[in-house]
């Protein structure tokens, strides 16, 4: 087991992924983490893959471990001789093959450490969308394994609801805990200047979206949507983003023709300037936890629409005040709102305060503190 530093100290938190990777769940941990360090807790993270985009942002204060293994039975005897080693006050995990291990780890360790998780998304949707044998035993090892943790922490109350749900609990025994989206960072990268020609002065209105090419995200509904309006008016698509469905949706974009207005260029390091600079961000999304790509956008004032999917962003939006709420799957529905917001855009300073008011780094530190008992 690797780490990054040589240094020795009890660890007041230490906070374990399978991977940063690249998506909006990685970022939001490091946001945390840095936050917690600069704070002065000494914290540690620990990976099973470090080759996200997202560690080079890990701050140098935090002690980086490397696990090798998320594996809910290989990777217990590394995991164990860390927790005996270092013996940190608390644990943070996510995902449930990462806390079973954990949980694992800690037994035979022997040692006190707190153990918390995190739930990121709808689970419930998540779980449908998986084969049904894994299905039932990642079912199996939420109701046996997340009960025995010191808590559970939520990104959003739709998200602390629905895992209550699978577990039987009463609501309020899932903390709830927003995701710290904006920092001093977000808005240095978003004021990078623009080069993309489609941004030029004078060019049609431009949409984006972002996120994994996957089917949670539902990006063929936002395609399908896109073309309606395309037909009233000029306007362009940009979807950030990479995944396996990058080839079905550029086939999906010729075929309802509008390939020349439709751009997928992939993962992108610094996403913002396209975000700050657009004439509309959409979420298209079958579900979500707390959407971080609506929050960024909200945060840096572009006009919003969004599906009113399980669970964040009618939360994220205050049931539809900064932003329209439109059911899921519904193409008719998207475009309209689309139209409807390009045609009477809000205010961007009302946006950008409505995000301030709940999703700063602040905010969200304090929040997790509270809830890991170390406020």
């Amino acid at each position: 087991m690797e780490e990054k530093t040589t240094a020795h100290r009890q660890p007041d938190l230490a906070v374990f992924v399978a991977s940063l990777a690249n998506g909006g769940v990685g970022k939001m941990r490091v946001n945390l983490i840095n936050e917690f360090a600069a704070r002065g807790l000494k914290v540690d993270l620990l990976v099973a893959e470090d080759d996200s985009p997202y560690m080079q942002m890990v701050s140098k204060d935090i002690r980086v471990f490397r696990v090798g293994t998320s594996h809910a039975w290989f990777g217990i005897p590394r995991l164990a001789r860390y927790l005996r080693n270092e013996r940190p006050r608390v644990m943070m995990t996510q995902r449930a093959r990462v806390n079973v291990l954990t949980l694992r780890a800690q037994v035979l360790a022997g040692t006190d450490t707190r153990i918390f998780v995190t739930a990121n998304t709808n689970l419930t949707r998540q779980l449908n969308s998986i084969p049904a044998k894994k299905r039932r035993k990642e079912y199996r090892w939420l109701r046996k394994y997340y009960p025995r943790n010191a808590g559970i922490i939520a990104v959003s109350h739709g998200v602390a609801e629905d895992i209550a749900g699978i577990l039987g609990w009463a609501t309020e025994r899932v903390r709830v805990a927003p995701n710290p989206v904006i920092t001093n960072e977000l808005f240095k990268l978003a004021a990078a200047p623009l080069q993309h020609p489609w941004f030029a002065a004078g060019q049609p209105p431009v949409i984006v979206g972002m996120g994994r090419l996957e089917p949670q995200k539902d990006f063929p509904t936002l395609l399908r949507a896109f073309a309606l309006m395309r037909r009233q008016r000029p306007c362009r698509l940009l979807v950030l983003g990479e995944g396996k469905l990058h080839a079905p949706l550029t086939a999906l974009a010729a075929e309802l023709g509008v390939a020349a207005d439709v751009a997928l260029p992939g993962f992108q390091s610094n996403p913002y300037p396209f975000l700050a600079n657009a004439h509309l961000f959409v979420l298209s999304s079958a579900w979500e936890g707390s959407p971080n790509g609506l929050t960024e956008a909200l945060a840096l004032g572009t006009p919003l629409v969004a599906t009113d999917c399980p669970n964040g962003p009618v939360e994220v939006l205050e049931q539809g005040k900064w932003g329209p709420l439109v059911p899921v799957g519904d193409v008719d529905a998207l475009a309209r709102a689309m139209q409807q917001v390009l045609d009477h855009p809000p205010d961007r300073e009302t946006l950008r305060a409505a995000a301030r008011r709940r999703y700063t780094v602040d905010r969200s530190a304090d929040a997790y503190l509270q809830a890991l008992g170390l406020a």
